[in-house]
């Protein structure tokens, strides 16, 4: 009895090391946590130059090369509704700074909304460029694209830093911003011929609506032509 009594207590000697160690670690403050805030209303002067810089990288006469996709679908959330969805993507001649531009086409109960992203071939400072736009729902597609509306976000990727935001703010003065809307919104633009959305958009949306999920084309459809 005697030698169980102290075997036990060299066991809980032993635990009370490793027990007392514990409970300093729980002490331990947690590492802080770093919360980058995004000032997509009045960037620095320094972010809106370097936005500008990015913007400045898009080719308003690019040279394309052979590869590209045009896709299409229907994506349904979890609440029940839904979005048609058309993208085109193109790549670059492999000299271009660029690797590759994406347009987006999105219809939904809500808004109608276009984004055109360009990625970087060489991604040691920007990533990716994503500008973005959209329409109320009601309008239809093909006068969305005809009115060339204009940019009213813009979002720059950076490696290792936090992202570049500018957004179109109804309360605040953004008269030192309009330079960089201009742009943005003029190479939206370009894209949006350069990229054929114009004519691939809606055509693609008909095939959605008309004939979900078989990839036929409906009656009165005409095929689209080459890129």
């Amino acid at each position: 009895m005697l030698r169980l009594t102290i075997s036990s207590l060299l066991v809980l000697m032993a635990l009370a090391p490793a027990q007392e160690k514990e409970k300093q670690d729980h002490k331990q403050p947690a590492p802080p946590v770093r919360v980058n805030i995004l000032n997509v209303c009045s960037p620095s002067d320094a972010e809106q130059k370097e936005m500008a810089a990015a913007l400045g990288r898009a080719p308003q006469r690019p040279s394309f090369g052979r590869d590209y996709e045009v896709a299409r679908g229907h994506t349904t959330t979890d609440d029940g509704s839904g979005s048609d969805w058309v993208r085109i993507r193109r790549e670059y001649l492999k000299d271009a700074h660029l690797r590759a531009v994406q347009f987006s086409f999105i219809v939904d109960a809500s808004n109608n909304r276009e984004t055109l992203v360009f990625y970087s071939r060489d991604t040691k400072d920007v990533l990716q460029v994503a500008l973005e736009d959209q329409v109320s729902a009601g309008t239809s597609p093909a006068m969305v694209l005809a009115a060339d509306t204009p940019v009213n976000h813009i979002r720059v990727e950076r490696f290792g830093k936090p992202s570049l935001v500018l957004a179109r703010c109804p309360n605040a003065d953004q008269s030192a911003y309009e330079p960089v809307f201009h742009t943005a919104s003029a190479i939206m633009s370009a894209y949006r011929s350069k990229l054929r959305a114009r004519q691939i958009v809606p055509a693609e949306l008909g095939r959605t609506v008309q004939s979900p999920g078989d990839g036929r084309r409906p009656i009165n459809v005409k095929p689209m032509g080459k890129p």
